[in-house]
Parts: structure tokens; C-alpha cells; sequence
């Protein structure tokens, strides 16, 4: 079993190196730039997506910086009125064909809205939309059907969460700053 572990492991690190460094330092700094302005950071997925997207915005809201969760599926009913026109769009899709991420992605393009596409897939619909992406490759997904959204969204969750605390550093954000936002527990 642990030979699965590093399998696993090695598939994580290939796609963690396969981001392209020049994308991922604008990414961050349209996130710093997007903050200082007074906009906020919406991470936007569905299914195992979810969790990850709100893991990120627990940590950013941790550092008192101002990120939302906004799920794939209720954006077209109402929801998308919680992104501003300053804010930036963080839209996760593995294989960028949903319908509901193609639909999400044509209307935070009809907005004119900042929008990232984070996924594994070069050529998609979701692609064809949004200008701006960040796309990773991945070997396999480590189940013996290379579908269940395993080492997806491990990459998501570690990307994401390095994401935050580079943000964070170049927010500024100090241990005193996040006490404050985390009081409880042994911090």
C-alpha cells in the first residue's frame, strides 16, 4: 500500500511542476492587486471542488483578506450578483466542460468580470471563454478508473493554500493580524 502512496505523490509533484511560473506570478499579483483595490477573491467550484474552494477562503478570511465561495451550480440563480465589478474569479472545473462551468464562465464573461479558469484540460469550452488560465497536468487521477477526483483535488487544495499564504505575505498580513481573526483554539 505505501508504494501507492508515492505514486501518488510523484503525480502531485509533476503537476504541481507543470504550472507555468510567469502565469502563476500574475495570477498572484491580480489577486494582491484585486485586494488592495477593494475587491475580493470568489473561488468558484462544484462537487469535490467545493470543499477545496472553501478551505481557500477560510484560510484568506483567517488573514482578514476578503474572499467568498460562490457554487458553480446556484451562481445562475442569484447568486452571481455577490461578484463586484473589482472583484477576481477563481473558477476550478478538471475537465472544464461542465455545463454548468461553461455557463458560469459565458456570464462572468458577458460581466467583463476577472476570471481565472484553474484546471487539467488545455483544450475545453471553459477555456474557449476565459483568456486567463491556469492549467496544470495531471497523469492520473490514482483510482484504478482514473476518474474519481482524487489527485485533483489534492493539486487544488495544496495550489490553493500556497496561493493564500503568498497573498498573505504580500498583504502584509502579520501573526498579530490573524490571531485577532482566530481567537479561539491554542493559537
Amino acid at each position: 500500500m505505501l508504494s501507492y502512496y508515492r505514486k501518488v505523490m510523484k503525480v502531485i509533484e509533476e503537476s504541481v511542476d507543470s504550472i507555468q511560473p510567469d502565469i502563476y506570478e500574475q495570477l498572484i499579483e491580480e489577486c494582491t492587486q484585486t485586494l488592495k483595490s477593494g475587491g475580493k477573491i470568489i473561488a468558484s467550484g462544484l462537487g469535490k471542488n467545493v470543499p477545496i474552494c472553501e478551505k481557500f477562503v477560510g484560510t484568506m478570511n483567517s488573514m482578514g483578506l476578503d474572499a467568498r465561495f460562490l457554487h458553480t451550480n446556484t451562481a445562475v440563480h442569484g447568486d452571481l450578483g455577490l461578484v463586484g465589478s473589482n472583484d477576481l474569479v477563481l473558477l476550478l472545473s478538471k475537465g472544464g466542460n461542465t455545463l454548468e462551468t461553461v455557463a458560469l464562465a459565458g456570464y462572468l464573461n458577458e460581466r467583463h468580470t476577472n476570471t481565472w479558469l484553474m484546471t487539467f484540460t488545455r483544450e475545453c469550452k471553459s477555456a474557449e471563454l476565459i483568456d486567463k488560465r491556469l492549467i496544470m497536468e495531471l497523469e492520473n487521477e490514482g483510482d484504478p478508473w482514473d476518474i474519481m477526483p482524487n489527485n485533483s483535488t489534492s493539486v487544488y487544495l495544496i495550489l490553493l493554500q500556497g496561493m493564500a499564504i503568498e497573498i498573505g505575505y504580500r498583504m502584509n498580513v502579520t501573526l498579530d493580524d490573524f490571531k485577532k481573526n482566530h481567537p479561539g483554539g491554542g493559537i
